[in-house]
């Protein structure tokens, strides 16, 4: 749900946002040009994953990140960085060459 929710960019900008503080739902909707309805439903989709978590104070729906889902995503996606990275040059090279060899292969008379 971490991932779903992080893929959409107006997501992304609403957590980048609340990395300064907690802020009310009119203000996070401010800077988009959607309405109130279309931020609070990505704002109950970050809530869902648990990104961030809303409070009512007085009559004001207040924001907050929850720093944690974050943490725990990240250290998911670390596990990925003890691979070494792919040499693209080294593997056109090694696709390069298995497909010559396979058409070598094709274009020699059958009784070889």
């Amino acid at each position: 749900m971490v991932f779903a929710a992080l893929a959409d960019p107006t997501r992304r900008a609403i957590l980048s946002m609340l990395l300064e503080d907690d802020m009310a739902v009119t203000d996070v909707a401010e800077p988009f040009a959607m309405s109130l309805a279309g931020i609070s439903k990505h704002l109950a989709i970050l809530a869902e994953a648990g990104l961030i978590s809303q409070e009512k104070r007085g009559r004001v729906k207040w924001c907050k990140l929850e720093p944690e889902s974050l943490r725990d995503a990240s250290v998911w996606m670390q596990g990925f960085g003890q691979f070494d990275r792919l040499d693209f040059d080294a593997f056109e090279r090694f696709l390069e060459t298995e497909l010559s060899e396979a058409l070598s292969d094709d274009a020699s008379p059958a009784g070889d």
